[in-house]
């Protein structure tokens, strides 16, 4: 399991793409569009790990909901793993609470999967492992 990257909450990606840039002095790589989760994805390069700015593209959105409840600023943390449905299932014997289970299409050519926050601590944990 490595950090494979951070996800941020925007109200605007555009404004934040501008600020990422100048703060990390490169551009963003990538800027995708998953429907099924409402949402605009920019990717960063940032090290071995990646930044990922998320917008909200409509109202239902998970992003939309948590930038109205708590703000802008770090959404998740996504761990990248090898095997991503053997992940789930260890995880889940071992009592965390899932979001998913079974994983979905996620940006970046991944396959996701999210455990609650209420089994971590508090902090959204996204496992992700790249599509075959």
């Amino acid at each position: 399991m490595k950090l494979e990257h951070i996800g941020i909450a925007v109200k605007d990606l555009e404004s934040a793409n501008q600020l990422f840039e100048t703060l990390f002095n490169k551009p963003h790589y990538k800027i995708e569009e998953v429907a099924s989760e409402g949402v605009k994805t920019s990717f960063f390069q940032v090290g071995e790990s990646k930044i990922e700015l998320l917008e909200a593209t409509n109202e239902e959105s998970a992003i939309y909901k948590f930038i109205e409840k708590k703000g802008e600023g770090i959404h998740h943390l996504a761990f990248e793993v090898a095997d991503i449905d053997a992940e789930i299932k260890r995880l889940s014997e071992a009592g965390y609470q899932l979001i998913h289970q079974t994983p979905k299409d996620g940006a970046d050519n991944k396959r996701i999967a999210f455990l609650h926050p209420k089994s971590t601590n508090g902090v959204l944990v996204e496992l992700c492992q790249e599509k075959s």
